[in-house]
């Protein structure tokens, strides 16, 4: 590979790990939160779902604004947006301006949805788009190996706004890389943009089966790790007995799992197709989900449940994105993908919004079963996608 393609794909990749770890780092630290905020266990959620509606709405414009003005300035105020608002998090010594904070937060994750994904539908050719979307994802893995385990450590031993703190830092050097190292692709882009023809435009994609299947597939995906992660590791410290410091372990198995197996689906998916891997991945989460509640019982058979899920997600997220963003052509691809992000994004927050009502009322249990009901849902759904035969 170029040098510069490199670079490109490095810079790619730490806009991904800095986003991504950001929010990946809230579920071990909410009961850290609860003890510093003083909340109440069924409004944790509320963490969640601020930061899960403002992505969603924000994911929404900034999709066909880079369709218009192109990726590389959609991640360049992504990632600057993106910075910012973390170091705000300074500011959140209350319940209230942390959910605020995030809600600012989400909205600068809107803005880079599917900015990194769309950029790479438009700069590489499909038939290497599973390879290079499973490296640049591979960046998620590498939050839960790096950025899980350091964020609960500078919670542990300074604050629980340190660790967001120190992924702004993160998404300022992403800002700097992304001037540096990232070109805009050379694509069609629409000729004007008016509020009145992004409305049209996804109207116009929410006429045709396959985007529109591929939306509903977003929001079952997204809901049920809305419904599940946020409260599992308050159920592993409340009702198994694991220390709220060991929980980390879970992460950083779960990441290396991820790292492996991430670009090894995408380069797969690149051979026999995107289809088979997003199938097995929503069966394999879904008897992962079933099982939890009857299987864990200590950290260690927590871990590995936890390395399951991640095996799952790492067989789907370079599949399914590397699919849905041949779901339409070069020039719709960025509302395509931050739409879809965006209704995703949407589905979390319903997920994290019943998550505590389910939690309160019926325990892990509750969650588990509606969220094995949404991928099995997913599945369903995924199985009628077209799949393009230009695969080599």
């Amino acid at each position: 590979m170029p040098r510069s393609s490199s670079l490109t794909l490095f810079a790619l990749w730490l806009t991904v790990f800095a986003a991504s770890s950001q929010v990946i780092i809230v579920s071990p630290l909410l009961p850290d939160i609860a003890r510093a905020l003083v909340v109440p266990q069924e409004q944790l959620g509320l963490v969640v779902t601020s930061y899960a509606v403002m992505l969603g709405l924000f994911a929404f414009i900034a999709g066909p604004v880079s369709d218009r003005v192109g990726r590389r300035r959609i991640l360049l105020v992504g990632t600057g947006a993106m910075a910012a608002m973390l170091l705000l998090h300074a500011f959140a010594h209350t319940f209230a301006a942390l959910v605020a904070v995030r809600a600012l937060a989400g909205a600068a994750g809107g803005l880079l949805s599917g900015a990194a994904v769309a950029y790479i539908g438009d700069a590489f050719p499909y038939e290497r788009r599973g390879w290079a979307n499973g490296w640049v994802m591979s960046g998620i893995a590498a939050g839960q190996i790096l950025g899980v385990p350091v964020g609960k450590w500078l919670a542990l031993h300074y604050d629980f706004v340190v660790p967001f703190l120190a992924f702004g830092v993160l998404a300022l050097v992403a800002f700097v890389l992304v001037a540096l190292f990232v070109p805009q692709p050379d694509v069609p882009r629409t000729d004007r943009l008016t509020v009145s023809g992004a409305l049209r435009g996804y109207l116009d994609l929410a006429r045709r089966p396959a985007p529109m299947m591929a939306a509903v597939s977003y929001v079952l995906m997204f809901a049920g790790v809305g419904v599940f992660v946020p409260y599992f590791p308050l159920w592993l410290e409340q009702v198994v007995g694991v220390p709220g410091e060991d929980i980390v372990t879970l992460f950083l198995v779960g990441g290396m799992v991820n790292v492996v197996a991430g670009p090894l689906a995408g380069r797969l998916s690149d051979r026999i197709g995107r289809r088979p891997l997003v199938l097995a991945s929503c069966f394999l989460f879904a008897a992962m989900l079933l099982a939890v509640p009857y299987v864990v019982h200590d950290l260690w058979t927590a871990t590995a449940m936890f390395a399951l899920a991640m095996l799952s997600v790492s067989m789907r997220i370079a599949p399914f994105q590397s699919l849905v963003s041949s779901l339409v052509p070069a020039q719709e691809r960025g509302m395509m993908m931050s739409g879809a992000v965006a209704l995703g994004q949407i589905g979390m927050a319903l997920g994290a919004g019943v998550a505590g009502p389910l939690y309160g009322r019926f325990g892990m249990h509750g969650n588990t079963l509606a969220g094995a009901a949404m991928l099995l849902g997913m599945a369903a759904v995924v199985a009628r996608l077209p799949e393009p035969e230009n695969l080599s």
